[in-house]
C-alpha cells in the first residue's frame, strides 16, 4: 500500500515523535510504500511552554520525511492533503487536540476517497481544557477508524465519535542499551532512585517526594531528571518543606538520549508514581537499562511490571502505599534481587501485532 504518516519526528522530541518515525520504519520494512507528513512549527511557543526541538534525535530519523506543516499556515494544511489524495490510507498521529485544526485542513484537502486512521495516544488530555471535547470530536467524527492504546481509551473514544475503534497496546520504541544490562545491579544498593521525564501534575511527584519523606529510609535519595510544565518553584519548596535538599537531585530541563545511559546507571530502580496514565515507554525504557521499576497501578503499568518480581506496585495518589514500596525494595537483598528478574522486552512481536491491528479494517 501506499501509506502517509502524518505526525511530529525529529527535530521534534519525545515518545510520541520516536513512535511516529518507528512506526515509518515499521510500516516501510512490511513492504508498504511510506511517507512521512511532519511539521517544521508544529505549536505556538504558548500552548507547548516546553523545549520543542533537540540536535539529536531519540530515534532513528525515517528518510522519506517532509517536513512542510506550520500551525501558522492553514494553507499548507489543505495542500498537504490534496498532495495525499494518491494514497491507500493515510495516518493521523494524535498527540494533542492542539493539532486538530490542523488534521481538519488536511481532511478538507484530502476529500472522501482515501481512508484515514486517527492513531490517538491520549483521546483527552490529562490536564483538560474546555476546547478539548469539541476538538476531538470533531476529527474522530470525521476519520475512518481510530487506534487507541488502551480498553480505557477505546472506551473514552466510543463517546467522541460512530466511528470503529481499535485497541493495541503500544510498542516498545526505545533508546539505545544501556552501559547496565539486566541482571548487572551493583553487589551493594547505590541509594538512590530515579524520577524521569516530563514533569505534569498527573505524573505525581510530589506524591513520590512525601513518600521519600515518609518512608523509613532516610539514608535513599533520588534523581529527578525532566522538563518542568510549571510547579517548578512549587517543588523547590515543596522539597525544602520535607526536609529532602540535601537527599533530592533536581535537574530541570531536557535530558538528551546520550545522557541516559549515565543517568539510568546511577539508580536503584525508576519511580513511576503517575496519578494516571495511558500508555507509557518508561517501563520498557527502564528494563533496557536494566532497572526494576516502582510504579502506581493506573494505566498499564499493573501488566507491565510483575509486582515482587521485577519491580513492585502502589496505589495511585497515596503517599502511605508508595513510601511500604520504597520500604520493601530497600529490604536487604530486594534491589539486587529484582533487578535480576529484569528481562528487556523484544519489539518485534509487538510491532507485527500492532501493524495488523493498526491496518485493518
Amino acid at each position: 500500500m501506499r501509506i502517509a504518516l502524518v505526525g511530529p519526528a525529529f527535530p521534534y522530541k519525545g515518545g510520541g515523535a520516536h513512535h511516529t518515525m518507528e512506526l515509518a520504519h515499521a510500516l516501510a520494512g512490511a513492504g508498504h510504500t511510506v511517507t512521512l507528513e511532519s511539521w517544521k512549527a508544529q505549536y505556538p511557543s504558548f500552548l507547548y511552554p516546553g523545549q520543542q526541538t533537540i540536535s539529536a534525535p531519540e530515534g532513528t530519523p525515517f528518510p522519506d520525511t517532509r517536513h512542510s506543516l506550520s500551525w501558522r499556515r492553514p494553507d499548507g494544511w489543505l495542500a498537504c492533503g490534496r498532495r495525499l489524495r494518491s494514497c491507500d490510507l493515510v495516518i493521523l498521529a494524535v498527540l494533542s487536540p492542539v493539532q486538530v485544526p490542523a488534521y481538519l485542513g488536511i481532511l478538507r484537502g484530502l476529500g472522501r476517497r482515501t481512508r484515514v486512521v486517527a492513531l490517538v495516544h491520549n483521546v483527552l488530555p490529562h490536564e483538560r481544557k474546555p476546547y478539548d471535547v469539541p476538538l476531538m470530536k470533531a476529527l474522530l467524527k470525521r476519520v475512518d477508524g481510530v487506534l487507541v492504546h488502551s480498553a480505557d481509551q477505546a472506551a473514552l473514544a466510543a463517546t467522541l465519535t460512530p466511528r470503529p475503534v481499535l485497541v493495541a497496546d503500544m510498542p516498545p520504541h526505545l533508546p539505545d542499551p544501556g552501559s547496565r544490562v539486566p541482571g548487572s545491579q551493583p553487589q551493594e544498593p547505590l541509594r538512590r532512585l530515579l524520577f524521569f521525564g516530563m514533569v505534569r501534575p498527573y505524573k505525581g511527584l510530589d506524591v513520590l517526594l512525601r513518600a521519600l519523606a515518609a518512608s523509613g529510609r532516610d539514608d535513599v535519595s533520588l534523581t529527578v531528571a525532566g522538563e518542568f510544565w510549571g510547579g517548578l518553584d512549587e517543588t523547590r519548596a515543596l522539597i525544602t518543606s520535607l526536609g529532602l535538599s540535601a537527599r533530592v537531585d533536581l535537574r530541570p530541563g531536557y535530558q538528551p538520549a546520550d545522557e541516559m545511559p549515565a543517568l539510568f546507571a546511577s539508580a536503584d530502580a525508576l519511580v513511576l508514581p503517575y496519578r494516571s496514565a495511558t500508555a507509557s515507554q518508561n517501563v520498557w525504557v527502564a528494563f533496557e537499562y536494566g532497572l526494576p521499576v516502582i510504579a502506581t497501578r493506573v494505566g498499564d503499568f499493573a501488566t507491565q511490571v510483575r509486582d515482587g518480581v521485577d519491580g513492585l506496585l502502589a496505589d495511585p495518589g497515596d503517599v502511605p502505599s508508595l513510601a511500604s514500596a520504597i520500604d520493601r525494595f530497600y529490604e536487604p537483598g530486594e534491589p539486587g534481587r529484582l533487578s535480576k528478574s529484569v528481562t528487556r522486552v523484544d519489539p518485534a512481536p509487538q510491532w507485527a501485532a500492532y501493524l495488523k491491528t493498526l491496518l485493518s479494517r
